[in-house]
Formats: C-alpha cells, structure tokens, sequence
C-alpha cells in the first residue's frame, strides 16, 4: 500500500542542502519578485510531497494576470525568481476573480476569467511544463461571465465552477484535460450566484450557492441552498435550502469548509436579524441534507446591537468533524474597537463554547485576514491573523488545544510595512502550515511556514505511522425484514484514528470491483452483496498515506465469504441443512439441531429433489 517514509527520508535530507525557511521574523523567505500593486493570493499544498503552489495576479503586459511559484517542503523556490507568469490569455485590466488548487497527482490547475468573459483553466506539472498547453482549455462552452472556483478531483482532475450572474456553470476536467458536460445551475427566477465547492462520496461535489433576487439598490434578497453532482453531469438529489431568505448587501457572500465526512459547513455573515452583523453556520451531509433544523442558521455569539462578528475563518476538528470558527469583534457604532474571538460548533449546530473565546483583545489595532487551521492529528489548531491597521501590520499567530486553551503564540512576520495577506492557508501537511503576502512597499511576495508546536524554519515531517485495521472479520447474514442477502464485517479500530476506511469488494466470479468509502467512527458494514463469492479487504486512509491491509485473527489480509440464495415457495422438506440464522440475521454455529436454544430460527437447506430453500422453525424445548 502506499506509505511515505522514503519521501519523509528526502526530505529530511534536503534541509542541509538548501533549507529556506527560517525562523525570524525580520527575514521571511522572498519566493518571488511582483508589482506593488499585486494581491488576490492563494496557496495549496500538496498532501503527498509537501509541494506548496503560490499564486497572485498583477499588471502586465496581458492584463490583470495570474503568476505561480512553486515551493519545496523546505521552502525553496522551483520555478526560478519570479516564477511562472501566465501569459497567453487576454486578460482584464481589474480583478474579476481567480482560482488555484493543487491536484493530487502533483501538479497545479489555476482557473481564471479572460478579458472576453470566458474562463479557462491552465495546468502546470511539477517541472513547469504546461500539458493542457500554455493558454489552457476553455470552460463551460464559453460561458461563465465572471466569478472563478475550481477542487482537486480524486484522480488528478478538477472541478471548476464560474457564474454570469444569472447561472451558475460546473465542470469536471479530467487529468488529461478532456472535458465532462456542462452542468447549468439556474431556474429562471432567481440568479444563481458565489457557488463554492465542497468534494464528497465517489469523485463528485456539492454546491453551495446563492439564489437572489433584487430588493433595492444595492441590496437582494438572498438565500443559501446545496446541490450534488457527479462528474458526468447527472444530479444527486434535489436542490436544499440552508438559510432562509434575508435582505441584504449584494457584496456579503457565504463561505463553505468540508467537514471530513463527505459533507461540509457553510457560514455568512450579515445583518438580517436584529439589524446588527453576526456569522450564522449551517451543515449539511454527504446527500446536501441540513443538520441544522434552524433555516436561520446557528450564531457564533448571541446578536447584539453594540457589537458585530464578521470577517470569519472556520476549520474542521478531524477527530469530532466539529466546525472551529474565528472571527472579528467590532464595534457597531466606529468598527475601529476590534477583538478576535472563536467558538465550536456541532454539526447540530451546538455551540460547544457559549459564546465564545476571546483569541485576542483590542489593544489599538485592529484584526484582519483571520486563517484557522486544525493540526493534522487532531490535537488542536491555530489562527493566524494580521494585526496593524491594513497599511503597517504584523503577521501573528496563537496555537489552541481542541478545548480552546492556549498553546503557544508566535510573532511570523516583523517590520511594519504594508501587506496585502493571501485569502486562505495551506492547511497543515506534514507538520506544517504555510501563509503568503505581497509586500507592498518592495514588490516582493514572501512566504512563512508554521509547525503545530509554533516553531518556524525547517521542520521534520512528522514519521507517519500509517496504522491499518485488526481483527478483520466477516460473516454472511440473511436479513428476514428486508429480506436481504449480504456480509457484515467487523473490526477494530487503529490507535489512530483514519479520515475514512476503505473497503474493497471483488468478485470472485465475474471480477467486478467496488470500493466502498466507511466512516473513520464505524466499526461494522453491512455489504448488502447479493448472491455471490465475494473476498474483501479493508485499509485505514490518513492525511498521507493509506494503510496495509487489515489482518484476520488468522494472519490473512483478506476476507473470503460465499452467499447463497434461498428459493422461499417449495413443498419438500429439508433434508440437508446448511445454515441456520437468528432473527437478527446472525449465522448460528451447531452440530445438531437439539443444541439450539429455544426461539425462532431460519434454516437453509436443501430439499430431496435438490432445491436450495429457507424455513422458519420455532424451537421449544421442554
């Protein structure tokens, strides 16, 4: 299977050799040169290699145009001084919103709007070549307009998403580039807007979108709702609403984050409620259904008229699947008293916190680009955050244990000078996080990675102890209510707890194979399998890695199970059993008939002309 340590020993060995990141403040690591005027930044990395992707856009010869470096884990720059510049596209001379993502097969997909109101999407490979060729492949026939998303797939593909204001447009690009079908979301009525993406079961997404409606100038009439598709364009259930309909700024959008259970947490903050601005959080599952019975949404503090909580970051607990959420404190009447505060929230929409915990308090500043990002092993998490007044500020950041207590703060950039931060965080991966800005008064992007202990500089990856499942075992179950043939499997869980299970199913017959996705909190499946001889294998899947197979109490990494069927309407008795079932649908092990305990029983069997049958015998003993 597939694990990590020859890469960890690279890596480890590169730090003598070319290590950039440093632990100083005064001297962040220069990753690339850029115009003073730059922003629009993003960052992602990959999960295997460590590789950190940095994109920004800037004035050039062919308009507002995206650039990208590329960072090895030790922070050193792959793609020369100044990167690589996307230069074929005509482009805008104003920012009509761009995209970046890693894929998972180690390149890059930077998706974009052209000057023409078309969206293209350029992937880069690791070595700086361009596959898809250097101006990319057109999306959504031509159409989009405007707002750019684009996910890494599971097989090294994309999804991308753009939005004319009226619809909203998806697509899948697979690795090779080829295109799926163009999914119009729209119905007429409302306009279909600020879609964003979360992945969930089998390759395929959920939509989290805006319908609107215009109110008044400057203001509409907005609510969230959910959608799933597969990548061939075919529709997971129907549309669902998240929050009710709330008058308000056309420029306050929603913002999602998966929730490591194949469904995700959306938030927006506004003030339709009480007039005063609040962040309101919603769930869904992996089917787009709402967890939160309340169309309002769940508050991350109580409304007040005094106060308003806006400008939120969430991450999500990969143990509890719980929401962290960090947000800015100000006051209503000047919006200059700023705090930082965070809470907890269920995926019932419980807040695990009250109302609260204040992160950082107002000393004279004020708070901005707040990024929370939980550790890899689910021990806590940290928020990072500019502190300054958005012209001379100072890049800090805290740790927290996963109830909210301090673990340690570190100042990540000194000097004040004007910066502009990157709009999301890599998310900690092989024991670091990394952040980017543009330092406005040098025309330079720099970078700064971050460890969960608060360190900085060169980091060892964590060893990653890629545990697999024990005690693998199975068992062919005939269910009497549903009336069903299948397996029930069984294990025990690692010392450390996995993303998910994987579970593979093969055909002994016609050699079909399926993989099944299993919850990390599960510890049974019910394969509903049918008739047929099945063997199955199970794996633990982390961050990094995914796990060997579990063993059996026997040693094997396998489990073989044959179900039969049984033919219920027949006269001939049973001559020859063959398996016996409890009413719970549990194989019952005995020798003779008279060791079974009083109680209603099923027995499998074969009849005197040959035919497989099943009877249902009530067992009394006097």
């Amino acid at each position: 299977m597939k694990k990590l340590n020859l890469l960890i020993m690279a890596l480890a060995a590169s730090f003598a050799l070319q290590a950039q990141w440093v632990d100083d403040p005064l001297h962040n690591n220069f990753i690339a040169n850029c115009s003073a005027d730059a922003g629009e930044l993003y960052t992602s990395t990959d999960p295997v290699t460590g590789d950190t992707y940095v994109q920004w856009t800037e004035g050039s010869a062919n308009g507002w145009a995206p650039n990208l470096q590329r960072l090895s884990f030790d922070g050193t720059p792959q793609w020369g001084e100044n990167g690589i510049h996307i230069t074929t596209p005509n482009l805008a001379t104003w920012s009509p919103g761009y995209a970046m993502t890693a894929t998972n097969d180690g390149g890059v997909v930077s998706v974009f709007r052209t000057a023409d109101a078309q969206h293209f999407a350029v992937r880069i490979n690791a070595d700086g070549t361009f596959p898809w060729g250097e101006h990319g492949i057109m999306l959504f026939d031509g159409m989009g307009g405007d707002r750019s998303e684009v996910m890494a797939g599971e097989d090294g593909g994309i999804w991308a998403l753009g939005t004319d204001y009226d619809n909203t447009y998806l697509q899948y690009v697979n690795a090779d580039g080829t295109l799926g079908p163009v999914i119009t979301m729209g119905d007429g009525e409302h306009q279909y807007m600020f879609g964003l993406m979360v992945p969930t079961i089998g390759n395929s997404v959920l939509v989290v979108f805006e319908k609107e409606n215009w109110a008044y100038t400057y203001y509409y009439e907005k609510e969230i709702w959910v959608v799933g598709y597969t990548p061939d364009g075919a529709q997971i259930g129907p549309e669902v609403q998240l929050m009710a309909p709330y008058t308000m700024g056309g420029s306050y959008c929603h913002y999602v984050v998966p929730d490591g259970q194949n469904g995700g947490y959306a938030y927006m903050w506004h003030a339709g409620l009480m007039n005063a601005f609040n962040t309101y959080v919603f769930h869904f599952d992996e089917y787009g259904n709402s967890t939160i019975n309340d169309l309002n949404g769940t508050p991350v503090h109580e409304p007040e008229s005094n106060n308003y909580y806006l400008s939120a970051y969430g991450t999500v607990d990969p143990i509890s699947h719980d929401l962290i959420i960090a947000y800015e404190q100000t006051d209503s009447y000047t919006q200059a008293q700023s705090r930082i505060y965070m809470n907890r929230i269920t995926a019932t929409g419980e807040k695990v916190w009250g109302e609260g915990i204040l992160v950082a308090d107002y000393v004279g500043d004020s708070y901005s680009d707040i990024l929370v990002d939980a550790f890899e092993d689910g021990s806590g998490f940290s928020i990072i955050y500019n502190k300054g007044d958005g012209y001379n500020s100072t890049v800090e950041a805290k740790g927290f244990d996963m109830d909210g207590n301090p673990l340690w703060s570190k100042q990540m950039s000194a000097g004040n000078y004007s910066r502009a931060m990157c709009d999301n965080s890599t998310g900690f991966h092989l024991g670091q996080n990394v952040v980017a800005w543009v330092h406005s008064a040098n025309g330079g992007v720099y970078a700064q990675n971050i460890g969960p202990d608060g360190s900085m500089g060169p980091i060892e990856p964590p060893v990653i102890t890629c545990l697999a499942p024990e005690n693998f075992e199975g068992t062919y179950i005939y269910d009497m209510d549903e009336q069903l043939f299948g397996v029930k499997l069984s294990w025990t869980a690692p010392e450390t707890l996995p993303l998910h299970y994987n579970l593979y199913r093969y055909n002994e017959i016609n050699k079909d194979e399926i993989l099944f996705e299993v919850d990390a909190n599960a510890t049974t499946y019910f394969d509903e399998s049918g008739i047929g001889q099945y063997k199955y294998q199970l794996t633990a899947v982390y961050e990094n890695c995914e796990s060997d197979f579990a063993l059996t109490p026997n040693g094997e990494d396998f489990v073989y199970i044959e179900v039969t069927g049984i033919e219920e309407n027949t006269d001939n008795n049973i001559v020859t059993v063959l398996n016996i079932f409890n009413m719970n649908g549990q194989r019952i092990t005995v020798s003779d008939m008279n060791e079974l305990n009083n109680g209603v029983y099923i027995l499998q069997g074969l009849t005197e002309d040959g035919r497989l049958v099943s009877r249902k015998v009530t067992v009394i003993k006097k």
